[in-house]
């Protein structure tokens, strides 16, 4: 197990599950700043202090932009959480340093390129494709932990 942990696979796991994971927990502010400039909160308690009622009813409603970046951290929970957790299983059955480099860059790439096109509105196929690479770079990274641990 140590020498898993000392791999370059791990170490380079390691870095890109990192900002992955980081580019997604960016969503939540990112969500906060597009609330803040198009004034539009969920809750009655988000808004500041000091905002006459009746604007605060105004800005009680959803806007198209947010929930643009909403829907887009939702994909990122539904793909980054699997990515990470398969990679890790994946390092563990031992591949070589370029395979798991190159899964490891086709994912955090085609999640930067999802986030782009999906918050910048970019027409399709440019985010149905960047999300296509992203399952398959897992799936791909899954089918490796299947045949390895149950010699498929």
């Amino acid at each position: 197990m140590a020498s898993i942990i000392d791999s370059e696979v791990f170490l380079a796991f390691s870095t890109y599950a990192t900002i992955v994971v980081l580019k997604m927990m960016l969503m939540a502010p990112l969500t906060a700043y597009f609330r803040i400039t198009r004034k539009t909160f969920a809750n009655l308690e988000d808004i500041w202090p000091g905002t006459i009622p009746e604007e605060k009813k105004k800005m009680l409603r959803t806007h198209d932009d947010v929930e643009r970046v909403r829907r887009c951290h939702q994909n990122d929970l539904e793909n980054i959480v699997p990515f990470v957790l398969i990679g890790l299983l994946y390092v563990l059955t031992g591949p070589d340093l370029s395979s798991a480099l190159l899964h490891f860059r086709l994912f955090v790439g085609s999640r930067f390129i999802h986030t782009l096109a999906y918050v910048m509105a970019l027409p399709q196929p440019s985010r149905g494709l960047s999300w296509v690479v992203g399952m398959v770079t897992t799936f791909s990274m899954a089918y490796r932990i299947l045949t390895t641990i149950l010699l498929l």
